[in-house]
């Protein structure tokens, strides 16, 4: 690409109608890489198993003279350049979601089409306000890690996050859960067993010695720590 030349992802200007959908195409493949390292499986076999993306082989003859990825064998590794970039396009693709699921309730279909089109037109900085905005959430929907920023390393917010942990809510508010964090896989089935479910609006009644809410009618106590994984939104 031409040093002189803007690239025209987020909107920018510079760039052919073929250039910037061969963009978004080289996006779609890295994403996809990205998560099949997530399962451990970032095989060339099975991304072609499972891409979507028109002509992956020319598309990934290209990533690999640009310096974005290596193939051995069946094996794909990323390179420094192709790692940083499939790192920001996952993490815009997830907070995308989050965004449009928690704030504007979009049900899964449309938030997931609606998402792989926000990915590709997200800025560095939009991108950062909508995490800061989301509290600098973890996990997105499906509970899939979200690569964190340098927002969420600074943690310095120029607008009141609107998601925040239970633990920073004011006793007697109603709030509506917003998503769960759990550091123990079993914590997550304790809580929904007890009703303690994303989108479930929940009561603070106490803080001291332990985190008293009440959901659907029901008084539960819950500890500290607990409260602290559990994200939630005014309403």
């Amino acid at each position: 690409m031409n040093k002189g030349r803007k690239r025209a992802r987020y909107g920018q200007i510079g760039q052919t109608a073929k250039e910037i959908a061969d963009e978004n195409r080289v996006d779609e493949l890295l994403e996809l890489i990205w998560i099949l390292r997530e399962r451990g499986e970032a095989q060339l076999d099975k991304l072609m198993e499972l891409t979507d993306v028109e002509n992956p082989e020319e598309l990934l003859d290209q990533m690999k003279k640009g310096e974005l990825i290596d193939l051995t064998e069946n094996k794909i590794f990323f390179k420094k350049r192709g790692e940083d970039r499939a790192r920001e396009i996952t993490r815009r693709h997830r907070l995308a979601e989050r965004l449009l699921s928690e704030i504007f309730l979009i049900d899964e279909k449309d938030m997931e089409s609606s998402a792989c089109k926000f990915e590709h037109i997200l800025s560095p900085g939009v991108t950062e306000s909508i995490c800061t905005f989301l509290g600098h959430p973890p996990i997105c929907p499906h509970g899939k890690a979200i690569p964190p920023g340098e927002c969420c390393a600074k943690f310095r917010t120029e607008i009141k996050p609107l998601v925040v942990p239970l633990t920073h809510i004011e006793i007697g508010q109603r709030v509506r859960i917003a998503f769960i964090a759990p550091r123990y896989h079993a914590r997550l089935d304790k809580l929904s067993s007890l009703g303690i479910l994303p989108g479930n609006i929940i009561k603070l009644h106490q803080i001291r010695p332990s985190f008293v809410i009440e959901v659907d009618e029901t008084t539960v106590a819950i500890e500290k720590e607990i409260a602290g994984e559990i994200f939630v939104r005014r309403v």
